[in-house]
């Protein structure tokens, strides 16, 4: 059922980023068309290519945007609205609500983010610049290949799975202050702005105490006695799944907040 429900969110989704995808990437096209005007000695011509530079700067801004504004409409609309009467009488559970909109949401903030670089090498695309990348691209896939064949692509890999899960903690943030805002049954917006700061206030202390528990607490003199030394691509390593593991946990909590709210406190009224 998790498969229909991203389907059926994907294609909601879709035509709303799909159509500002495109007009990102025809800004893009349009301004670098328009970039030698620049130098022209007509005053017109230059105001009309600073515009369109302008468009794109705008359609930039406005692509993130959309997507962040989307994130919150579609758990907002589906679940905690109107039409959450009809969601949870789907014989869906209520991880499988949350996940669909989780999935989808990091896959149009990755997205975006591809699209919004794809747009920056629209724009600055020339012969020079394509004659650069063609001699660049061989002699870095050869260093990569000769130093860090395996290294490489598992550095890619851990960075994909940070960035994943950094999306959907970055959702869940969100998700949780609206869950518990709209479990009251007034002033329901007003107490989910409330929340997402009272959220983030509770998480920066559970941190703070984190870093003491890390210098020179009980934690930290456990790690000086397993008195283990790693260095180099192994230490980046290492590094990458703390990350990837307090992320989890970072996004685990809100996670439960959510879940929890939308199975004993949900209040459509």
């Amino acid at each position: 059922m998790l498969t229909k429900l991203l389907k059926h969110e994907f294609r909601a989704t879709a035509r709303i980023m799909g159509p500002l995808y495109l007009i990102l990437l025809a800004a893009a096209l349009a301004a670098n068309l328009t970039a030698g005007l620049l130098d022209a000695d007509s005053f017109i011509l230059n105001i009309v290519s600073a515009l369109i530079v302008m468009a794109w700067f705008v359609a930039v801004i406005g692509v993130f945007i959309v997507a962040f504004i989307l994130m919150l409409q579609r758990f907002y609309k589906n679940l905690l609205g109107d039409e959450g009467y009809l969601m949870f009488t789907l014989p869906v559970s209520v991880h499988q609500h949350v996940w669909s909109k989780l999935i989808v949401s990091a896959v149009w903030f990755i997205l975006t983010g591809v699209v919004v670089v794809l747009s920056v090498l629209v724009l600055a695309f020339n012969v020079s610049f394509l004659t650069d990348l063609a001699e660049v691209f061989p002699k870095l896939f050869e260093q990569l290949n000769a130093y860090y064949a395996f290294n490489g692509t598992a550095f890619m890999l851990e960075g994909l799975i940070l960035l994943f899960a950094g999306c959907m903690t970055f959702s869940l943030q969100f998700y949780a202050a609206l869950a518990v805002g709209h479990s009251f049954p007034n002033h329901k917006m007003a107490l989910s702005v409330v929340f997402y700061f009272v959220f983030q206030f509770a998480m920066q202390i559970l941190g703070a105490f984190l870093i003491l528990a890390l210098d020179e607490g009980p934690l930290y003199q456990l790690l000086m006695r397993l008195d283990f030394h790693i260095d180099g691509a192994a230490a980046v390593h290492f590094a990458m799944w703390i990350l990837i593991a307090l992320t989890a946990l970072y996004g685990a909590v809100f996670y439960f907040v959510t879940a929890l709210t939308l199975k004993k406190r949900l209040n459509l009224e």
